[in-house]
C-alpha cells in the first residue's frame, strides 16, 4: 500500500513539477537558480523567490556563504539545497506555484505541512502583503471549526510532526477535537461520517462483548486511525475536560481492540474485512502499555472480560511488570464479575511447572480481598459518623454477595487446575485458604476440588490428605457430597468418620423436630377439639381445617421414614467401617471427643421418652438409636445392622 501511495505521489509531484517548467518556459526567461529539495531539482527564477521569502533571499542572495549551501556551476546559474524543508518537495512545489503568482489550492490535508514550510522560509507580510504565512493561518483557523477538516489537518501533522509541535499546531488541533467530542453531537460541526452499513465497526460483536455504536461513541472510530503520541495527547485532552469515564474507557478498549489483534480469538470482523493495524508485533507491547496508563481507574469502567483478555495478551508479549500488576489490580476489583474460562490463563513461562498461572489469579484474589477489607472498614467508619444501622445492615448483606460469587469462581477454578500433576499442595491450600470460611455457605465445590486433586495426587501421604481436608467443613457438605464422602476411599478414616457423625447428628435433629411439631399438633388438635362445639354454620370449617391437619401429619411422618432409612444406612457404614479398618467404635469415639457428646444425648432421649405420653412412646421407639439391652460399649456408640 505504501509503495502505491508513493508512486501515486511521485506522478503527481512529476506532473506539478513539468506544468511549472511549461510555466517557466512560456515567459521566455532562462531559470537562474536551482533548488534541490529531498531528490527532486527546481529550475527557477530568483526574483519570484526573494520576493516572498526571507529564508530564500539570504540563502540565494550571499553566494559566498558555504554555509548556506551556495556553489556554482557558471556565473548565472545558483545552485540551493533545501534538504530540511518541512513537506519535502510536494510542499515545495506548491510554495513555488505561490511565489510565481499561481493560484494555490490549499485544502485540511496540506495546511499544516504548507504553514510549517511558510514559517521555515519566513514568508511574512514584509515580503508582500498576503503572503503565504498570514494565508495558511487564516484558512487553518477555519479548518479548525469543522472536525472531518480537523482530523486531517492533525493527521497530516505527523509529516511535519518536529515543526507542528513547535508552532503548537498539534495542541490546536487536538483541543478541538476535544471540545468537539465532549459535546457529543456529531452534527454540529459539519462530521459526516460513514454509514453504519458501511462502518466495520458500526456493530462488532467481538468475543461476546457488544460494541455497537452510539451517539456518545460517535468518534472512535476516527481518532483510532491516529498514531499512539497523538492519541494518547487526544485522551489526556478530553480527560482534562472532565469527559465521562466510560467514554474515555471505551474509545481506549476500542483504539486497543483494533490495533492490538492478539486481543481477540479472530483477527476479522464479522463482515470480513481485516483489522488494519497501525503497529507491528514489536511495537504492540509499547502499545498496550501505554492503553494501561491512559485506563480510569473507577471500578467496572472496563468489561472484566475484557481486563482478562489484556493480561492474557500483555503476558504473550512479555509487557512490564508494572502493566501486569496494574492489570491483575483492576481485575481483582471486580472479580466477581468475571467467569472461570477468563481466569484460566495458559502459563506462558518457558520454565513454568504448572499449566495455568496460578500465582496470577493468587495476586489477583489478594487484591479482591484487600479491596473488601477497605471497603468493610469504610462501612464500619460510617456507622461511627452516625449513619443508620438499617443502611449498615443493607451494606453488609450487601457486600456477602461478591464474595460468595467469588467463593464459587476459585472452588471452580481450583476444580479445574486440582488434575494439574505439578501443582504443588501448598499452592492449592493457599489459593483455597485465602477465602474466608464465611464466604462459603456449603462447601460441594470445595468438596469436588479436593476430591479431584487427591485423583490426580495419589502419592500424596496420609498426612497431607489429611491437611488438605481442613479446608473442607463437614457440617456445610449436602446430603449428596456427605453420601459421595462416606464412600470415598481417598479421604482419611478421620474425615470419613467426620461426615458421618456430622451426618447422623444432622437426621436426628431433623427428626428430633419432626416430632416436636407433631406433638404440638396433636395438642393443639385435642385443646380445639375441647374448647370448640360444632355448630350448624361452623361444621363445615371444622371439617376443612382437620382434612388440612391431617395431610400435613401424613406429610410429617414420610419424612421421618425417609429419615430414618437415611440413619439406617449411616449406621451400616459405620459398621462397614469400623469392621474393614479394625477400629472399635469406643476408640473412635474418643478420637474425636464425641464419646462424651454421645451419651448426654442418649440420656436426653431416655429422660424424654419417660416424659413422653405413653400413647406417643411407640412413635418414638421407631427412630432411636439404642436398641434395649445392648451392653455397655454399644450405648457408647457402636450400632448394629
Amino acid at each position: 500500500m505504501e509503495d502505491v501511495c508513493s508512486s501515486f505521489l511521485g506522478l503527481e509531484l512529476h506532473s506539478g513539477v513539468k506544468e511549472l517548467k511549461q510555466m517557466i518556459c512560456s515567459s521566455g526567461l532562462p531559470s537562474d537558480v536551482t533548488i534541490e529539495v529531498g531528490d527532486v531539482e527546481f529550475q527557477l527564477h530568483k526574483f519570484p523567490l526573494v520576493s516572498r521569502s526571507k529564508s530564500l533571499e539570504n540563502l540565494i542572495g550571499d553566494c559566498s556563504d558555504d554555509e548556506k549551501k551556495i556553489t556554482f556551476e557558471d556565473e548565472k546559474r545558483s545552485f540551493a539545497k533545501l534538504h530540511n524543508l518541512p513537506g519535502g518537495p510536494k510542499i515545495f512545489l506548491l510554495i513555488a506555484k505561490f511565489c510565481y503568482g499561481i493560484k494555490l489550492e490549499v485544502n485540511s490535508s496540506n495546511v499544516v505541512p504548507l504553514l510549517c514550510a511558510a514559517e521555515y522560509l519566513q514568508m511574512t507580510e514584509e515580503y508582500g502583503e498576503g503572503n503565504l504565512i498570514n494565508h495558511t493561518q487564516t484558512f487553518f483557523n477555519e479548518v479548525l471549526d469543522n472536525w472531518t477538516d480537523t482530523f486531517k489537518a492533525l493527521e497530516s501533522c505527523e509529516e511535519v510532526a518536529e515543526f507542528a509541535e513547535e508552532l503548537d499546531i498539534v495542541s490546536r488541533c487536538i483541543n478541538s477535537l476535544a471540545i468537539k467530542a465532549c459535546t457529543f453531537d456529531k452534527n454540529l460541526f459539519g462530521w459526516n461520517g460513514m454509514e453504519s452499513k458501511d462502518n466495520p465497526f458500526a456493530a462488532v460483536i467481538w468475543n461476546g462483548i457488544q460494541t455497537t455504536s452510539t451517539n456518545q461513541d460517535w468518534w472512535y472510530d476516527d481518532v483510532s486511525k491516529l498514531r499512539l503520541p497523538l492519541y494518547r495527547q487526544f485522551i489526556l485532552a478530553v480527560e482534562s475536560r472532565n469527559l465521562d469515564r466510560e467514554q474515555i474507557a471505551g474509545s481506549l478498549m476500542f483504539y486497543a481492540k483494533k490495533h492490538l489483534p492478539l486481543l481477540g480469538r479472530e483477527s476479522t470482523f464479522s463482515n470480513g474485512n481485516l483489522s488494519s493495524s497501525l503497529y507491528s508485533n514489536s511495537n504492540q507491547k509499547i502499545l498496550l502499555e501505554e492503553i494501561v496508563d491512559l485506563l480510569p481507574g473507577q471500578k467496572l469502567i472496563v468489561p472484566t472480560k475484557l481486563l482478562l483478555r489484556m493480561l492474557r495478551t500483555s503476558m504473550i508479549l512479555h509487557c512490564s511488570p508494572l502493566s501486569i500488576g496494574d492489570l491483575e489490580k483492576r481485575i481483582g476489583m471486580q472479580l466477581d464479575q468475571a467467569s472461570i474460562e477468563d481466569i484460566l490463563i495458559p502459563n506462558m513461562g518457558y520454565s513454568s511447572e504448572t499449566l495455568y498461572e496460578i500465582d496470577c489469579v493468587q495476586r489477583i484474589l489478594e487484591h479482591f480481598m484487600a479491596a473488601d477489607q477497605d471497603q468493610e472498614e469504610s462501612v464500619t467508619e460510617s456507622s461511627f459518623n452516625g449513619a443508620d444501622d438499617d443502611d449498615e445492615l443493607i451494606g453488609n448483606s450487601n457486600s456477602l454477595t461478591p464474595m460468595t460469587m467469588v467463593a464459587n469462581l476459585i472452588d471452580n477454578y481450583l476444580a479445574e487446575v486440582a488434575s494439574d500433576v505439578n501443582l504443588k499442595l501448598e499452592k492449592f491450600q493457599s489459593l483455597a485458604a485465602t477465602v474466608p470460611d464465611y464466604a462459603r455457605p456449603m462447601d460441594d465445590g470445595m468438596y469436588r476440588a479436593v476430591d479431584i486433586y487427591l485423583k490426580a495426587h495419589p502419592w500424596l501421604t496420609d498426612s497431607d490428605r489429611e491437611l488438605i481436608c481442613r479446608l473442607m467443613d463437614c457440617q456445610k457438605l449436602s446430603l449428596e457430597a456427605s453420601t459421595h464422602a462416606a464412600q470415598n476411599e481417598r479421604l482419611p478414616l478421620r474425615f470419613i468418620v467426620q461426615v458421618l457423625f456430622f451426618e447422623q447428628f444432622r437426621l436426628r435433629t431433623s427428626v428430633a423436630g419432626c416430632l416436636y411439631v407433631s406433638d404440638n399438633y396433636n395438642s393443639q388438635t385435642h385443646l380445639t377439639s375441647s374448647m370448640i362445639l360444632p355448630e350448624s354454620g361452623n361444621v363445615h370449617l371444622l371439617t376443612t381445617r382437620e382434612n388440612e391437619r391431617r395431610i400435613v401429619a401424613e406429610d410429617m411422618r414420610g419424612r421421618v421414614s425417609e429419615l430414618e432409612k437415611e440413619c439406617l444406612t449411616m449406621k451400616k457404614e459405620i459398621n462397614k467401617l469400623v469392621k474393614t479398618k479394625g477400629v472399635s467404635w469406643t476408640s473412635l469415639c474418643k478420637m474425636f471427643g464425641l464419646g462424651l457428646k454421645l451419651k448426654s444425648k442418649a440420656h436426653e432421649a431416655s429422660a424424654s421418652n419417660k416424659n413422653r405420653d405413653p400413647k406417643k412412646v411407640p412413635l418414638l421407639s421407631r427412630i432411636r438409636d439404642v436398641p434395649n439391652g445392648m451392653n455397655q460399649d454399644q450405648e457408647n456408640g457402636e450400632l448394629d445392622d
